[in-house]
C-alpha cells in the first residue's frame, strides 16, 4: 500500500520503470533507514581509531579474502573485487537488496598512517585491516627531569 504498488494496478509499470532505472544509474534518494547504505555501497565499513592505529572492519560475508584487491596508497585505503550471487532463472523476483556484481571502496584515513605498516585478517565474513600510525605522531610522554 505504502511505496510499493500492488501487481495489477495503474502504476505498477511506473514503479518498475523506476527500479529499473536506479538500478542502472543508481539511486540519487536518501537511504530508507539508519542502517541503510547507498546502492554499491558494498561491502559495509565501520573505521575506528585509537592513538597507537587506525582499524577498518569491512563485512563482506560470501566473498573470498583471497579475491579481494586491498591496497593503501599515502592515506586512501582502496578495497575492490567482485561478489558472485546465484540467481534462479525460473524465479521472478519483486525485491532484490542483496548486491552482486563488482564493487569497489576507497577510504579516506587520517594523514598519519603509516602504509608500511598494515595488517589485514579475515574472520566469520568480516576484514579487519589494522593501518599503524606513525610513530613521530604518535602521543609521547615527556619525563621533567
Amino acid at each position: 500500500m505504502f511505496g510499493i504498488p500492488m501487481p495489477g494496478s495503474v502504476f505498477d509499470d511506473l514503479w518498475r520503470l523506476q527500479q529499473e532505472v536506479d538500478e542502472l544509474f543508481g539511486s540519487w534518494s536518501a537511504p530508507l533507514g539508519i542502517r541503510s547504505l547507498p546502492r554499491g555501497s558494498f561491502p559495509a565499513v565501520n573505521i575506528g581509531q585509537t592513538p597507537e592505529r587506525v582499524d577498518v572492519y569491512l563485512f563482506a560475508p560470501g566473498i573470498d579474502p583471497k579475491s579481494l584487491d586491498i591496497s593503501l596508497q599515502q592515506n586512501l585505503l582502496t578495497v575492490s573485487g567482485n561478489r558472485e550471487i546465484k540467481i534462479e532463472e525460473d524465479v521472478d523476483y519483486y525485491r532484490q537488496e542483496r548486491f552482486g556484481g563488482e564493487f569497489r571502496r576507497v577510504m579516506s584515513l587520517p594523514e598519519d598512517v603509516d602504509p608500511d605498516r598494515v595488517q589485514a585478517k579475515y574472520a566469520d565474513g568480516i576484514v579487519q585491516i589494522s593501518i599503524e600510525r606513525r610513530e613521530s605522531a604518535r602521543p609521547r610522554q615527556i619525563q621533567i627531569h
